[in-house]
């Protein structure tokens, strides 16, 4: 019987993970290794759960919001 909960999520590698989270690559492994995005290191190489970078993404922004100076026009 499919049971929709234990689907299986694919993992993606650094390079497919840049596009959802629009960080160097470089940036995405230290956030990865310093547990800011989930992620699982198989060796030398991380891999990353779509829904994981969905997470990161609201907390990002808003960070970014509070972190950047007022415009003024």
């Amino acid at each position: 019987m499919f049971d929709p909960v234990h689907v299986f999520e694919p993992l993606l590698d650094s390079k497919q993970a840049l596009a959802p989270v629009q960080v160097h690559l470089k940036t995405l492994q230290r956030y990865a290794h310093a547990g800011i995005i989930a992620g699982l290191r198989m060796g030398k190489l991380w891999r990353f759960r779509a829904s994981d970078l969905d997470h990161y993404l609201p907390h990002a922004i808003s960070s970014e919001q509070l972190s950047m100076p007022p415009h003024h026009s």
